[in-house]
């Protein structure tokens, strides 16, 4: 089980060569105050300086710091992972039992520890700067010693309340945040360390484990600066758990004090002293605290913990690697035939997009409707709602109905309803048809449009990687699609001037419409028969209902009201105005003439049987036609869309294409690749080749039954 350490070291160093941190490992991470000891205790696991020491915040960035354990007779490497320029010469070996290798600087070698100590501070300038703010970049340093136990530790700034210097405002909620982003992760082992002289209850550490740890389950507790205590007090009940109990247990330890630092005080001297103290101060728990017990409870926690996670790890592994193989596949591989890669992205295309309008796309929409069903939509329930709402007679009043009937008599009075007046009325609201029916040759077109976007997205993504020809195809589209616009309108035009060229009253469904109004007239010849008194003889019965005017009007002293029928403020027809008005009493000014048309004359008036029955003749019949027309309308437009609009460019979309795009003097502009892809390309790759050689390494372990 010892060895599943170095396995995660393993996966953790595939994983730093591509730069990225998807995987959570696990590793133990080290929390605590400002000035807690924490950097103390990772010195004494590894057993030398290697950390910037001062006062206020020293560590402003992760230090993720892997211990690696060797033999001795390995200390003297000379494989070619260790060569490397030291002082400008080339040292095949390395001079010294430790050595140290940090990430950011590659393969070079570091045996001199205050040499390591110095690269952690101008890293951590480098990115944080000088002015003690903070960074979430990560330093990387791992450790190669015959003196250490397998471990893999994350040092962290220390958590404080009240910014200093230049430090930013929310220093605090930076800390917390970049503490919180290490100790969410479940694979972790939380460290958290508090000072003996501080009260244990008060622990900012153990506050936020809790936070992510609820259970206590993964959270090791450590109590620093035994020595400093007060006197006369101990840790004794902190040690033993009765303060504050955490499952994992509490270490207590004894760090260097600054004094020793400055006196390069050796962590192997300080290692005795402190075990010195513990048997005179803790005799009971000397065994079951310091440093060397840490290590070994470290090791043997983190061991326990990755036994634990390699099976969720090793599915995490497994889907990352099949999500990167699809991401990888839809790059694509460099293009070598260009040629014939166009005329394949051309075809595809145009199959894709015809597919969608037929609705056998590969990829089907779920959220919403897209290409031939949205058109069916539109045709069906947009279109057919629009044209149903459509009133047979709206926008026409009793008025314009009685005026039309007036003016298609000319200047004699009408014996029957006048058949003009009807055709002039209707072809007004069969007009009406017409914005609706180019509405939906615009919404079809529209849609046709966004298919375009459709198919880059979903079902031709190598179009992603050629931005140029993805912008030409587009192009070519949008005008194909633009010059069957104005084509599709006219059409759609004409199917409603057709039905405005010709009323035919004779339509097999109008036959019961001019029944009806034959048999009005009809009924209307007998009561004005049966009317007449019996001295009048029945042939004078027809003239003398035409001097009369026989429109049911009151003659009133032979003037009408006809004028009164009108909306108030429109003036009726001149001739209507001249034949109807009359002088009626007023007080002109003197000297001034009477414009006898501005005369106020009544509003309105009760219309009589004869016009009533006019118009209800002549809006039934508008109404009935009036729904043949657009019942007729309803079923020639949607096929006119689909012929001249649809169906075309479905059939000249890809010799349109190959005609505009497949051109010699065009492939290498077309085919070539956005900025980015190559560098995506490279990435995708070395991910899923960190990802495969991870699952190797995970598969290494069930073979050797460390797992």
């Amino acid at each position: 089980m010892e060895a599943l350490i170095p396995v995660i070291n393993k996966l953790q160093d595939v994983f730093n060569t591509v730069g990225a941190d998807i995987i959570q490992l696990p590793q133990i991470v080290v929390v605590g105050t400002q000035s807690s000891g924490k950097s103390s205790v990772l010195e004494s696991l590894v057993g030398r300086d290697i950390l910037p020491r001062g006062t206020g915040i020293v560590t402003r960035r992760p230090l993720i710091l892997q211990l690696v354990h060797i033999d001795s007779e390995d200390c003297r490497k000379t494989s070619d992972e260790n060569e490397s320029k030291i002082n400008g010469r080339l040292y095949r070996g390395i001079d010294g039992e430790e050595w140290g290798k940090f990430l950011h600087t590659k393969s070079k070698i570091y045996t001199d520890f205050e040499e390591i100590r110095q690269e952690v501070e101008a890293e951590t300038e480098r990115i944080s700067g000088n002015n003690k703010g903070i960074s979430d970049e990560p330093i990387h340093l791992k450790i190669f010693s015959p003196h250490v136990v397998n471990l893999t530790l994350v040092d962290l700034p220390g958590i404080t309340k009240v910014p200093v210097g230049d430090q930013p405002k929310d220093i605090e909620l930076q800390i917390k945040d970049l503490i919180f982003k290490y100790i969410s992760n479940p694979n972790s082992i939380i460290l958290a360390v508090t000072a003996a002289n501080t009260d244990m209850a008060t622990s900012e550490a153990l506050k936020v484990a809790r936070e992510f740890d609820p259970d206590g389950r993964r959270t090791l507790a450590v109590v620093t600066k035994l020595d400093l205590m007060d006197a006369g007090t101990d840790a004794m009940d902190v040690l033993m758990g009765r303060v504050i109990p955490v499952k994992l247990g509490i270490i207590g330890v004894v760090n260097r004090s600054q004094l020793d630092i400055n006196q390069k005080k050796l962590v192997a001297d300080a290692a005795r002293d402190e075990y010195a103290f513990l048997q005179k101060k803790y005799p009971s728990l000397a065994n079951r605290n310091g440093t060397k017990h840490l290590a070994r409870t470290l090791n043997r926690l983190l061991m326990h913990h990755i036994r634990d996670c390699l099976p969720e790890l090793k599915t995490r592994i497994n889907v990352l690697a099949s999500q990167y193989q699809s991401l990888l596949n839809g790059y694509g591989e460099p293009v070598d035939d260009k040629s014939s890669t166009l005329l394949q992205l051309i075809t595809k295309f145009a199959a894709e997009y015809c597919h969608t309008i037929e609705g056998t796309a590969k990829y089907i929409e779920t959220t919403e409707l897209c290409g031939g069903a949205r058109i069916c939509y539109i045709f069906h329930e947009t279109f057919g709602r629009t044209l149903e709402s459509v009133d047979p007679l709206g926008g026409l009043t009793t008025i314009d109905v009685l005026t039309a009937i007036r003016n298609a008599t000319g200047p004699r009075p009408a014996l029957f309803v006048p058949e003009v007046s009807f055709e002039l009325l209707v072809k007004r609201q069969v007009k009406r048809l017409e914005d609706p029916s180019l509405r939906c040759v615009e919404l079809v077109h529209e849609e046709m449009q966004r298919i375009i976007q459709h198919c880059s997205n979903y079902s031709t993504q190598e179009l992603l990687r050629f931005p140029k020809l993805h912008d030409a195809i587009v192009e070519v589209v949008t005008s194909l699609l633009r010059k069957r616009l104005p084509v599709t309108n006219e059409m759609v035009h004409n199917l409603v001037a057709i039905e405005l060229a010709y009323i035919n009253t004779k339509h097999p469904d109008f036959a019961d419409a001019c029944g009806l109004m034959n048999n009005n007239i009809e009924e209307q010849r007998r009561n004005r028969m049966r009317d007449l008194p019996s001295a009048v003889p029945r042939d004078k019965a027809v003239a003398g209902g035409s001097q009369s005017g026989n429109v049911g009007e009151p003659t009133d002293g032979g003037t009408g009201n006809w004028r009164g029928m009108l909306k108030k403020g429109e003036d009726g027809p001149a001739g209507d105005k001249a034949m109807l008005q009359h002088p009626l009493p007023a007080s002109p000014h003197k000297g001034r003439a009477v414009n006898l048309l501005d005369v106020p004359v009544p509003v309105s008036r009760r219309l009589s049987a004869r016009e009533q029955r006019d118009c209800e003749v002549i809006e039934r019949l508008i109404k009935s036609y009036f729904l043949i027309v657009r019942k007729n309308i309803q079923d020639s437009v949607p096929k006119a869309v689909m012929h001249f609009l649809v169906n075309h460019v479905k059939d000249c979309l890809q010799s349109e294409l190959v005609g505009q795009l497949y051109k010699a003097g065009l492939l290498d502009d077309l085919l070539t690749e956005s900025e980015d892809m190559a560098q995506r390309r490279t990435e995708a790759a070395d991910m899923l080749k960190a990802l495969q050689k991870a699952s190797q390494v995970i598969a290494e372990i069930r073979e050797t039954h460390l797992w």
